[in-house]
């Protein structure tokens, strides 16, 4: 079951016009997030980004969009899936209603919220081999827009189609001043010592809930010392350790990236940490 405008009903009862402008023009925002046992990790952080990613797309805001009353969409629509005792992701499809070609006739939103069922109520280690490659097909643009979770995700989708044709699980994307912005399903942070680096908003990287959170943990521990600067490729091969963040896996380590294998200390420490912090927020 899924919530269509404030409706529960079936996903064949929720079709979408042909007119959507998500669809359309792209002119349409999402956010994913986990839902445990009820409660909706880090909502108030993932609140705000999509209220202010609407207004930065000059979306009309309904009303009715308050924090609880979204909380409550989103709970009840996971009820109804069955799932307000297990782990859940939850999607929040945000688009602006049809009318107008590239100016649109209004700025009013319908909105969708799917539930799908997650296998683990915490951030996991994956002991799997994660083996990354850089993708210098197309880059993506730094700046305000790049920031923000739209559904113009193009390069991420000929990125994954890249990665599977050569043999990848993962790609790291540019900027066009050639420096690496992020995974193509998350943030990045990189490990030399006690530095850890991570990308700044500036350079385009998607403005990552995980990645505000950890940062705010680095930040707190002592031993640590957090940078967000610009991130050259040749700093890839010098790093001890690389990870990707997202909502739905935590922190993701990087295993290899060309001749280079990496180790997954620091990236494991701060797993522990964020769920820690995900049980108490």
């Amino acid at each position: 079951m899924i919530n269509y405008n404030g409706k529960i009903v079936s996903p064949k009862e929720a079709s979408l016009s042909i007119d959507n402008r998500g669809y359309q023009y792209g002119d349409a925002l999402f956010e994913t997030l986990r839902v445990i046992n009820g409660k909706i990790m880090f909502w108030e952080d993932h609140y705000f980004r999509l209220m202010a990613s609407m207004r930065i797309l000059r979306m009309e805001i309904p009303m009715s969009f308050s924090p609880e009353f979204l909380e409550e969409e989103i709970l009840n629509c996971v009820k109804e899936n069955h799932l307000e005792n297990d782990s859940a992701r939850v999607k929040i499809n945000v688009h602006r209603l049809p009318g107008g070609l590239y100016l649109p006739q209004q700025r009013e939103i319908g909105y969708l919220i799917t539930v799908s069922s997650l296998q683990s109520p915490f951030y996991i280690e994956n002991e799997s081999a994660h083996e990354v490659e850089l993708f210098k097909d197309h880059y993506v643009n730094s700046g305000l827009l790049s920031t923000l979770k739209s559904n113009n995700r193009i390069i991420n989708v000929l990125g994954s189609i890249f990665a599977e044709e050569n043999g990848y699980d993962n790609c790291l994307l540019l900027n066009e001043k050639k420096s690496v912005v992020e995974a193509l399903n998350g943030n990045i942070f990189l490990v030399k010592g006690d530095v850890i680096k991570t990308p700044p908003l500036s350079d385009g990287c998607l403005n990552g809930i995980i990645r505000k959170n950890l940062i705010s943990i680095i930040g707190k521990l002592e031993d640590w010392d957090l940078k967000e600067e610009s991130i050259s490729p040749f700093e890839l091969q010098k790093a001890d350790e690389i990870f990707i963040t997202n909502s739905i896996v935590g922190i993701q380590s990087i295993t290899k990236y060309r001749k280079k294998e990496y180790v997954s200390a620091k990236a494991n420490n701060l797993r522990a940490k964020l769920n820690t912090h995900a049980r108490l927020g």
